[in-house]
């Protein structure tokens, strides 16, 4: 018990907050970023890091980037400059089939729905 205590007494803010997300996404039903196999389909959930727009001559691609406190995901919206309502610090649950695009595991046009807050 005292080395529990202790732990959680020495564990920093951000590993704190990591244990909530990964919690959350295990709540949600969702599938670990970590343990998300390649070219099969999942259920992921996590919150929004970051929100950036690559623009391309021929089509746009909206990425966002949503972090479960196992490892970062980029969802990737092909042809679409903006999505309402999905900016840093949202929480979405997406579902759709992952690749591995420059070791980074990636969902191209998946479903999503924004979680509302819990508390």
């Amino acid at each position: 018990m005292f080395s529990r205590l202790t732990d959680r007494l020495t564990r920093s803010s951000k590993e704190d907050e990591a244990e909530e997300l990964r919690d959350e996404s295990e709540r949600q039903g969702a599938t670990p970023i970590f343990d998300l196999p390649n070219r099969e389909r999942a259920d992921v959930c996590g919150t929004v890091r970051s929100v950036t727009l690559r623009p391309r001559a021929d089509v746009p691609a909206l990425v966002v980037e949503i972090y479960d406190g196992s490892r970062p995901l980029h969802l990737v919206w092909l042809g679409r400059r903006e999505i309402a309502g999905i900016q840093a610090g949202v929480q979405l649950k997406a579902s759709g089939r992952v690749s591995y695009y420059r070791g980074v595991p990636t969902m191209f046009n998946p479903f999503y729905t924004i979680v509302p807050k819990s508390g």
